[in-house]
Formats: C-alpha cells, sequence, structure tokens
C-alpha cells in the first residue's frame, strides 16, 4: 500500500468531480440553448447529477467495507467516461419539444447527468473514509486538505472553460451556433483527463481496511450511530450548510454576468481560489476555535455574503459580495464531515455517505427551486432566499460551540488502535 499515491489519486478525483461542477455551470446557458430549456427545465436537467451524487454515495458508503474501496473507486472513472459522451454527444432538437421531456436529446442528456452524479457520489463515498483510515490520527486536517481540492479544481475547471471562451469568442455577439456547441462540447471533454488519471493512479494499488473495520466495530454498532440525538441534529444542519454553499455556486456565473456584465465565471474562479487557500489553513482554524466555532463564523459570512450578492450592480460590488460569501463557504463541507469522523467513528463509512449524501440531496432540492425563483422574480432575490438558511444554522451551531466549551472542550473520540489487517 503506497498511503502517499492513494491521498493523491483521491485528490485528484475530487478535482474531477469540482471540475465537472464548474464547467457544468459555465456551459449551462449554451446548452440551454442548444436544447432549447428555460431555467426551470435547466434546473431539472442539473438535478440527477446532485439525486445521482446522493444514492451513490449512500450505496457506496454502505459497499465500501464489502465491495472494496479500489473497485468502486474504478467504476466512478469509467462512470465519468460515459456521461460525458452521453451529453456531448446527444442529440439535439430543432425547435423547443412540447413536452421537452419526450424529446430523445433531452432523455440521453437527463441519463448523463445522472452517470455524472453517480460517479461523482462514488468518488465522494470512497475518498472520505479512504483518508479517516489512511490517517486516523489528523483527520480534520487531512480532510480539509483533501477538499481543498474541491475548489482546486473548481479553479482549474473555471480557468479553463475561461480559456475556452476566450479562444472561441464565445462571448462574442458573432458567434455562431456551430462553434458555440463545440465551445461547449469541448468544455466538458476537458473532465476526461483527470478522470483518467485516477483510474490510472489507482491500477494495481491496494486499499487498507476502513477505520471501523480494522477497530472491530460491528455492523450493528455501526447503525446504532445513526440514530444518536447530536449526528441527528448534524444530519439536519447538513441540509442547510450544502444547499447554502452547493445551490447558489450554480447560479453565480448567470447571476453576476446579468448583473454586472463582466464574466461570471471569473467569481466562481475567485472564490474557489479563496477556498483552495483557506483550507490548507483548516486544521489549525478548527483546533484553535473548535470546529463548531469555525462553523458559527463561517455562516455568519456566507449569510452575509449571499444578501450582498443579491444587490450587486458592478464587478467591484460583486467581489466583494463573493469574498464574504466565498470565505463564509470554506469550511462548511470539510468540518461537517469531520466533526461526523470524528464524534462518530463507529459510523465508519456509513455516516460519512450519510452526511455526503444528505449534502448533494439539499442540492438536488435547492437548484430547481433557485431556478423558479430565478424564473419568476430574478437572480437577485434568489440568492436572498436562500441567504435565510445560513441564519438559522450560524444559531444552532453557536449553541453547539457554547456545549462543548461548558463540557471543557471539544473533543475528537478514538477508537481503538488499528491493527494490521488485510488490504483489498
Amino acid at each position: 500500500m503506497n498511503p502517499g499515491r492513494l491521498f493523491f489519486a483521491s485528490c485528484l478525483a475530487i478535482v474531477t468531480t469540482s471540475m465537472a461542477f464548474s464547467i457544468r455551470g459555465d456551459v449551462l446557458d449554451a446548452l440551454s440553448a442548444d436544447f432549447f430549456l428555460n431555467k426551470t427545465q435547466t434546473g431539472l436537467i442539473l438535478s440527477p447529477a446532485f439525486w445521482g451524487f446522493t444514492v451513490s454515495i449512500l450505496i457506496g458508503g454502505s459497499l465500501v467495507d464489502f465491495f472494496g474501496m479500489r473497485r468502486l473507486l474504478a467504476i466512478s472513472g469509467w462512470g465519468y467516461i460515459f456521461a460525458i459522451l452521453a451529453i456531448v454527444f446527444a442529440p439535439r432538437p430543432h425547435a423547443a419539444v412540447e413536452p421537452f421531456y419526450s424529446d430523445p436529446g433531452f432523455l440521453l442528456l437527463y441519463a448523463g447527468m445522472l452517470a455524472l452524479g453517480l460517479a461523482q457520489g462514488l468518488v465522494e463515498g470512497v475518498v472520505n473514509p479512504l483518508c479517516t483510515t489512511l490517517f486516523p490520527h489528523d483527520k480534520t486536517h487531512k480532510l480539509n486538505l483533501l477538499h481543498a481540492w474541491w475548489p482546486g479544481g473548481l479553479i482549474i475547471g473555471g480557468l479553463t472553460a475561461f480559456g475556452f471562451t476566450k479562444w472561441f469568442g464565445l462571448d462574442g455577439q458573432s458567434v455562431s451556433h456551430t462553434v458555440a456547441t463545440l465551445g461547449w462540447q469541448i468544455k466538458l471533454g476537458v473532465i476526461l483527463i483527470p478522470a483518467t488519471g485516477y483510474l490510472f493512479l489507482i491500477r494495481g494499488q491496494h486499499f487498507p481496511p476502513t477505520e471501523r473495520v480494522t477497530a472491530g466495530v460491528s455492523n450493528s454498532q455501526m447503525l446504532r450511530e445513526t440514530t444518536r440525538p447530536m449526528f441527528l441534529l448534524l444530519w439536519l444542519c447538513m441540509w442547510m450548510t450544502a444547499a447554502t454553499e452547493l445551490g447558489p455556486d450554480q447560479w453565480v456565473g448567470s447571476l453576476i454576468t446579468r448583473s454586472t456584465g463582466m464574466q461570471g465565471i471569473l467569481i466562481l474562479v475567485y472564490t474557489a481560489g479563496l477556498m483552495f487557500v483557506l483550507r490548507f489553513f483548516g486544521g489549525a482554524m478548527a483546533h484553535r476555535f473548535s470546529p463548531f466555532g469555525v462553523l458559527t463564523m463561517s455562516g455568519v459570512l456566507s449569510a452575509a455574503g449571499l444578501f450582498a450578492l443579491g444587490a450587486v450592480h458592478t464587478p467591484t460590488e460583486a467581489f466583494l459580495a463573493a469574498t464574504l460569501f466565498g470565505v463564509g463557504k470554506t469550511y462548511f463541507w470539510p468540518n461537517m464531515l469531520g466533526v461526523t469522523s470524528e464524534l462518530f467513528p463507529r459510523g465508519g463509512a456509513l455516516l460519512l455517505a450519510i452526511m455526503g449524501g444528505t449534502g448533494n440531496l439539499a442540492a438536488a432540492f435547492v437548484l430547481p427551486i433557485m431556478g423558479n425563483w430565478y424564473d419568476t422574480a430574478g437572480p437577485a432575490a434568489a440568492f436572498r432566499y436562500v441567504g435565510i438558511l445560513p441564519c438559522i444554522f450560524t444559531l444552532i451551531f453557536a449553541v453547539l460551540s457554547w456545549h462543548f466549551r461548558s463540557q471543557g472542550g471539544y473533543k475528537a473520540i478514538k477508537l481503538a488502535e488499528p491493527e494490521a489487517v488485510a488490504a483489498d
């Protein structure tokens, strides 16, 4: 077993997932135009990526201990390849089709988005327990490092998309329909590069059994962890933190472009850059302020950022608002996974899968809702409405932070020292 290579492969798999996220957001308008979809229908097209993510991470997380992490991660790589090819080669109608779901191109597009979500879910279902298994005494820090490559992939994907936009002149007024179509197809095709990269890295590698299995925790003990009140409260918060982080990200490019006239993808790249840098310090932040202290501060900043984004009119205002939102959303995902793994280690890969799946299920719900708000009330209102969520969970995290301080401080629960067991 080569821990360094496995961790690098995990990071590259996360990069693939986030590149798909950012590039998909960049091509939404062009793809919608090719398939004659309005914003609500576009939201429906995006939803299966998150529904598939949810189903896949839950099933994959449950199968990690039985099917093996290497096999599941390999399936995800091939899933990416199928998904991108299906979306790129889906037949495009010559005019709007009524009902829109009867169009073969729409159905193949829907299937491709679903496959994309399934592949993304398998990545998340594997790399989180793999990371906590490889580094059982430094979970939150390593999870922050691992998930630093989520914004890292957003940056790579965003800059790649922006580069192709400039190269093909896709932001011009006279771009032909053929060039516009070729542009979004090439952008999506770039995702195949990191997908094949991590498939190569895991080839022939042995993966360790999970921390739970190594410590001898039974399946029934693992299942009992799902009913603990503290976990259920965290599960509820995951709905809100993920909707706050992931929902606006898919619409922010369109919002900024329409409100300020600048290329909105640059805002996504900018906030991703903030996240990429800040997550390298996530472990130190959590140790200094406690994970719940960090989550409380993040909630305040993300709420302020979302309300500010709903009122921007100039590029300067957009960058200031995006700074608040970008810093605020940085620590949601890795810290929610970190506290789950540290407070409920007996829950193993299952609890991490439930939390990750819940996060993407929340995004699947909020995307078409935001799309409807976008159509009926405008993009600014959509962002302000989502801004109510961090106002709610910030209060919950503040109470939890106070609770742990009153109990002598936040402490991670340790399982028995790992013993040498056979790897898959």
